[in-house]
C-alpha cells in the first residue's frame, strides 16, 4: 500500500471506519499537532498502536496549529505532517481536522480506545464524545 492511501478526508473516515467495524477490528485513535516529529512521537505512535489493531491519527491543521502553538507554527505544513505520519508502519490512517479540538474528530472516528499522552490529564479529554 502506498503510505498516501492511508490519508483519509472527512468524506473517506466514515466508510473507512465501517469497513474495519465489519472486519471486526478495533480501532485506537489519538491527535495531536505532530510538527516537528520526533523519536518520542514515534515510540508513542507505537505504543497507541499496540492498544488495538488499527491506529487511526488525528492532525491538527495548520490553522489549528497555529491557534494552538503560536503564530510562528506550524514548521510545516499538514500535507507534509500528514504524510510523515502515514508513512510510518505503525500508523494505518491519518485524518487532518481543522477544528482547536478533537471533540468532532474523535465523533467521527468512534475509536475503541483514545490514546494521549502523558502531559494530558483526564480531565483536558473530550471524555462526552468517548462515553456516548
Amino acid at each position: 500500500m502506498n503510505f498516501r492511501d492511508k490519508i483519509l478526508t472527512a468524506d473517506t473516515l466514515p466508510a473507512w471506519r465501517e469497513a474495519l467495524r465489519k472486519e471486526g477490528r478495533t480501532l485506537a485513535v489519538t491527535n495531536g499537532c505532530f510538527d516537528i516529529l520526533h523519536a518520542g512521537h514515534v515510540n508513542y505512535l507505537q505504543s497507541a498502536r499496540n492498544e488495538a489493531d488499527v491506529l487511526l491519527v488525528g492532525v491538527n491543521s495548520d490553522r489549528s496549529t497555529r491557534e494552538l502553538k503560536g503564530a510562528n507554527r506550524p514548521i510545516h505544513t499538514e500535507e507534509d505532517r500528514a504524510a510523515i505520519l502515514a508513512a510510518l508502519e505503525s500508523v494505518d490512517g491519518v485524518l487532518v481536522f481543522n477544528d482547536l479540538h478533537a471533540t468532532n474528530f474523535l465523533r467521527s472516528a468512534m475509536p475503541d480506545v483514545y490514546v494521549k499522552g502523558g502531559d494530558y490529564a483526564v480531565e483536558d479529554l473530550p471524555l462526552e464524545v468517548l462515553n456516548a
